[in-house]
């Protein structure tokens, strides 16, 4: 019997070409280099970074090169250029003419203050200055009087002089013809030289009564002149009691009552000059000295930028600020200052007073690194690694900071806070 093999059952097996297989492995190989070349410079900064942070939680800025303002922003508070306060000048009744908010116009009478006292001094004054004029022109009558007395005294003596001179002619033509002796000649001689002397001290005693009388009208003369400036001066007090306004505009509120005492320099109103306005500024202690007189200034009104002068800081430091007063700078044809439409009196503007203005200078948005760093470091960022850099800065503004060194144009920097750093040379910033 023969037994059959299990030829027929066996089937012929091709061998399969290793092609797919060498071309799957290199598709491999390729896509495992092309993760180490893009994770390559990751890992690299991995490696060589202290510590990593997300950038979601960093604020970025781009250094720049342009024109640097260094400048300041406060709250301004419109006030009137000019707001006079009346005192009053003497103790006494007060009587308003006008009432708080009524238009007033210049040397318009507001109030009249009755002081009886001031008022009888001025008469008595002037009653005084009567009687001093009036022995003013007595001394100047009886000067006259003495003047002319002794005038006479110098015309008698000039007689006696004539007459003595006649004498010594006729003495002197006798003598010659041996008419008289030589004593009655001797005599004439005589009475000439004394007629002389009578006239020469006549014109001199004159001379120095004539002085003495105007020493005298002067006297009085000067006592007249002091009191009529003493009356002039009381004369100003009187009407000084009537006071009027010194400006056109409103009047303030009243600091007193009607008919009510007040005494002296004691305030009563103000009146307030809505024709120009000005801005008072609170400046934080510490930019008092980097201010000047003369500085510009932009007020922003409705939308709208006005250009402004600072024209005076405080010298005292109150609650750690020093008082300004920021003035339009806007002129009218006729040299007036412009003032622009809808200011009110107490209204809050933000008013930027310009403190420095550099040209073409590096600089960079302002953030917290300045004071993390002291102003002296710095992160650059570069292909996701942030490295601590040395700089220094110069002036700063509200919004940016100078770069005087230690950075280029286009560095890309930290300028969020820094402190989460420890200090650390490297930064990874992680997405």
């Amino acid at each position: 019997m023969k037994i059959a093999d299990t030829s027929g059952q066996d089937r012929l097996v091709e061998k399969k070409s290793n092609k797919k297989l060498i071309w799957s492995g290199l598709i491999v190989i390729i896509i495992i280099v092309l993760v180490i070349v893009s994770v390559a410079p990751s890992l690299s900064n991995w490696s060589s970074s202290d510590t990593s942070i997300s950038r979601a939680r960093l604020r970025l800025a781009t250094v720049t090169k342009g024109d640097f303002v260094r400048d300041l922003s406060v709250q301004g508070r419109v006030v009137a250029a000019v707001s006079p306060r009346l005192y009053s000048p003497a103790q006494g009744t007060i009587s308003f003419q006008v009432d708080a908010g009524d238009n007033v116009v210049k040397e318009q009478i507001l109030a009249i203050i009755d002081s009886p006292e001031l008022t009888n001094e001025l008469e008595q004054e002037e009653s005084d200055l009567q009687r001093l004029q009036i022995e003013l022109d007595r001394e100047r009558i009886q000067s006259s009087k003495q003047a002319l007395i002794y005038q006479k005294a110098v015309d008698l003596a000039k007689v006696a002089l004539t007459a003595a001179d006649r004498e010594k002619r006729r003495a002197d033509k006798a003598f010659s013809s041996k008419s008289i002796s030589e004593i009655d000649f001797e005599k004439s001689q005589d009475e000439l030289e004394n007629a002389k002397l009578v006239y020469q001290h006549a014109v001199r005693d004159a001379e120095l009564n004539l002085e003495s009388l105007a020493f005298e009208v002067k006297t009085k003369q000067l006592l007249v002149e002091r009191q009529t400036l003493l009356v002039a001066e009381l004369s100003r007090k009187v009407d000084e009691l009537n006071m009027r306004s010194p400006v056109n505009g409103i009047v303030g509120n009243l600091a007193v009552e009607q008919k009510n005492q007040v005494a002296k320099n004691q305030p009563i109103l103000s009146v307030v000059d809505l024709t120009e306005f000005q801005l008072e500024v609170d400046i934080p202690e510490s930019y008092a000295d980097d201010l000047a007189i003369g500085m510009a200034a932009e007020v922003t009104l409705n939308g709208e930028t006005h250009q402004a002068t600072l024209v005076t800081i405080s010298p005292e430091i109150e609650n750690n600020q020093v008082t300004g007063r920021v003035r339009f700078a806007d002129l009218n044809p006729d040299g007036s200052t412009k003032q622009p439409q809808g200011l009110r009196q107490n209204q809050r503007l933000t008013t930027r007073i310009l403190m420095e203005n550099k040209l073409d200078v590096l600089m960079v948005q302002r953030g917290q690194f300045l004071e993390s760093g002291n102003g002296r470091i710095a992160y650059v960022l570069r292909d996701g690694l942030a490295e601590k850099t040395a700089i220094d800065t110069g002036a700063r503004s509200l919004s940016s900071v100078e770069i005087i060194s230690g950075l280029s144009v286009g560095d890309t920097i930290i300028v969020s806070g820094t402190e989460q750093f420890n200090g650390a040379q490297a930064v990874l910033i992680t997405q």
